[in-house]
């Protein structure tokens, strides 16, 4: 199979990719440091944060690096309005979060732009994100007002047992490059629904897109203090003076496993209550009765989405024996035929890597593998040029204990290897520490049943190359995390449960602990 992939269409000018247009405006209207207690908060420590497109290596903004001090600051104004918060009618909430929602919607071609422009994704992928953040705030305006307590007799017949949910109290929300809008709602829907005032810490790359957002939520009516945002390139300094202040009464995290046990490590200190989306490393099984267009088309979703720079992404392809040639030149096919360029170029399936790190590191696996024995039927090294591009890349005939089939790779990349059996298949997809989500194809509704419940995962895509859905629970399980985000599971993370015991009714006789029951009665 040749290599033939449509490179970028044209080199890049540094000065057009922010010098005029749409672009320019976007981007000068993106606030021009930390938000805290509704205002813009420009102190910073050290040299500046700069944000840079990495199809271009254009820089895009210049940023203050927040340090502990405005850290505090913006932890001060959380708490100072955390009970206020807290107490606003559900339906106040609901129809702030409903009123962002609309708001995100209708800008939601700047909001596109600034992700693709921080981030690199294609535009089309881009506004596919916008949604999806939005629905997160719509989700969560309709949980706002179904947060449920309890109420029942005592079984001994002398008190009442009332159960009341409240809000945590301030949450510190950690997010991601890779989905820099969606993962900030995904957290912030259920916060804000709960009653709980948050700090957001955005990725340094990718802190664009949530300014604005947050600007957006003011926009609508959102009290100041309630959402507050650090832009920080210090981000161990800045989580230790939170977490170490005492007023942190949870954390939510998504990104490395690495640094997610760090950090529960640090919230043990405090009992600080923790919710974690970690590392990824999926399976994706290809059974021998698997449509091969189905499969095809699931696997190169799976694989492509996000530039594979997801902790969803397929990590590693297991196909059947039976059928593994067969498919295997079919997603080599359709992987060569991608177009990439940079992600504001209408048309483009396939944008950059995050930054020449990310290159380079995918870069050595492969050189590993192929040293190793391993096939490349497509792709496999950088593109020349300006910007951070790699080539969609399909590898087969790895070589047992390659580290691609160990460690996430966040790259276009798919190893491909085979299996013989249903047993093996479940045995190789099990064979790490991970368990976030693994990716099954089958015709056989037996087989899906029995091995989505043999797979050890928090989430199994059955048919399918997408499962994230915020009506539904996402995370994992083993070495991928804690907790549940979407969904209904997803606001009680950021809620407490109080038991208040009432005293019996007037009138109501109690029984004394072990008295001996009534005789019963002859019929």
């Amino acid at each position: 199979m040749g290599k033939e992939v449509r490179y970028k269409s044209r080199p890049m000018n540094v000065e057009e990719s922010i010098g005029s247009g749409l672009e320019a405006r976007v981007l000068a209207a993106v606030p021009a440091g930390s938000l805290v207690g509704g205002e813009v908060d420009e102190r910073g420590e050290g040299e500046p944060i700069v944000v840079e497109d990495p199809a271009t290596g254009a820089a895009l903004r210049e940023l203050p690096n927040a340090g502990e001090e405005v850290a505090l600051a913006a932890l001060e104004a959380a708490c100072a309005v955390q009970r206020e918060w807290a107490a606003t009618p559900a339906a106040r909430r609901r129809d702030l979060l409903r009123a962002a929602h609309e708001a995100m919607l209708g800008e939601a071609e700047e909001l596109a732009l600034l992700i693709t422009l921080e981030m690199g994704k294609p535009l089309a992928e881009a506004r596919g994100e916008v949604a999806y953040a939005a629905e997160y705030l719509r989700w969560y305006s309709e949980e706002a007002t179904r947060i449920r307590g309890a109420y029942a007799d005592h079984a001994s017949g002398g008190g009442r047992v009332l159960t009341r949910r409240h809000a945590i109290g301030p949450c510190l929300l950690i997010t991601p490059w890779n989905f820099p809008l969606a993962m900030a709602t995904r957290k912030i829907g259920p916060a804000l629904a709960a009653g709980c005032t948050a700090i957001l810490k955005p990725a340094e790359q990718t802190p664009l897109s949530m300014l604005r957002m947050v600007e957006i939520f003011a926009a609508v009516g959102l009290p100041a203090g309630v959402l507050n945002v650090l832009t920080t390139g210090r981000p161990a300094a800045v989580t230790e003076a939170l977490l170490g202040d005492g007023r942190i009464r949870k954390l939510s995290f998504t990104g490395s496993t690495a640094v997610g046990r760090k950090l529960l490590a640090r919230c043990a200190d405090g009992v600080v209550r923790c919710s974690m989306e970690l590392g990824g490393y999926a399976p994706l099984l290809v059974f021998g009765d698997a449509g091969l267009e189905t499969a095809v088309e699931g696997a190169l979703l799976a694989k492509i989405r996000n530039g594979g720079e997801s902790c969803v992404a397929a990590n590693r392809i297991h196909v059947q024996a039976g059928i593994a040639a067969e498919f295997t030149a079919a997603l080599a096919q359709r992987m060569a035929a991608l177009r990439v360029d940079r992600g504001t170029e209408e048309g483009v399936e396939l944008g950059p890597l995050i930054d020449a790190e990310a290159s380079r590191r995918v870069g050595a696996l492969i050189e590993e593998a192929v040293a190793g024995g391993a096939r490349t039927l497509t792709g496999g090294a950088a593109i020349d040029g300006p910007g951070h591009f790699f080539a969609p890349t399909l590898l087969a005939d790895l070589p047992v204990g390659a580290r691609m089939l160990r460690e996430e790779i966040f790259a276009p990349v798919a190893p491909v290897t085979t299996f013989v059996n249903e047993d093996e298949a479940i045995a190789t997809a099990n064979d790490t520490e991970y368990g976030l989500v693994a990716y099954l194809f089958t015709r056989d509704l037996e087989r899906a049943l029995r091995v989505s419940d043999r797979l050890d995962t928090g989430m199994v895509g059955l048919n399918q190359g997408v499962v994230a859905n915020p009506m539904a629970p996402f995370g994992g399980i083993k070495q991928s995390g804690l907790g549940r985000e979407g969904g209904s599971e997803g606001i009680e993370d950021y809620l407490t449960l109080k038991y208040i015991a009432l005293a019996g009714a007037p009138g109501v006789p109690e029984m004394p602990l072990g008295a001996p029951a009534a005789p019963a009665r002859a019929l």
